[in-house]
């Protein structure tokens, strides 16, 4: 099968979530500054998602630059990415409603490591049906960013029952690691 449609329909759905996510904030009723101050949390949490469905739109078009054809477990594997990307407007919106509670933070890790596994599989299913020797599996060699990405979204999911601000910035210091597209693939188009 082409790739086409999938990365049509993938922009797509980013595009519709981040839509979601800016409508999720609310404007203030007061005209001064100070009527924002309570929304920080709730634009704090708005950036941090913001800047990881960029990553991963980022990182899902350099994939595709790579990837010659697609079968059913990838669409499948692609649909599974998407439901846990399609799952930030909710858990950001609670996060930054709740002033970065415990819990919501503790969520928002889950999520964040579920669509961490869900862009492994994803690349596990584009290896399988691409040869060996392939540009695709000579560019993604070993994940080294992604399993620090798991191991670190797990810590900040024990994390955020103590200190949930320390968590957040666990997942924001992931989110810095990754505002370099993955320039494995980059390289090996060349």
């Amino acid at each position: 099968m082409h790739k086409g449609r999938l990365e049509a329909f993938s922009d797509g759905v980013i595009a519709i979530i981040i839509t979601i996510m800016v409508l999720e904030m609310k404007v203030p009723h007061g005209v001064e500054l100070a009527a924002l101050t309570p929304l920080l949390p709730v634009f704090l949490s708005y950036v941090l998602s913001f800047v990881y469905v960029g990553i991963y739109w980022n990182n899902h078009h350099h994939l595709f630059q790579a990837v010659k054809h697609v079968t059913g477990s990838v669409l499948w594997a692609n649909l599974h990415l998407l439901f846990w990307l399609s799952l930030l407007p909710f858990v950001t919106g609670w996060m930054g409603e709740n002033h970065f509670a415990a819990v919501p933070v503790a969520l928002y890790g889950g999520v964040l490591i579920m669509a961490a596994v869900a862009y492994t599989i994803l690349v596990r299913a584009l290896l399988a049906c691409h040869e060996a020797d392939s540009a695709l599996a000579r560019a993604i060699g070993p994940d080294t960013k992604g399993w620090i990405s798991i191991v670190v979204y797990a810590a900040g999911i024990l994390l955020a029952c103590w200190l949930p601000w320390a968590a957040a910035a666990l997942y924001a210091s992931v989110a810095l690691m990754w505002l370099v597209p993955d320039r494995r693939i980059e390289k090996a188009l060349k």
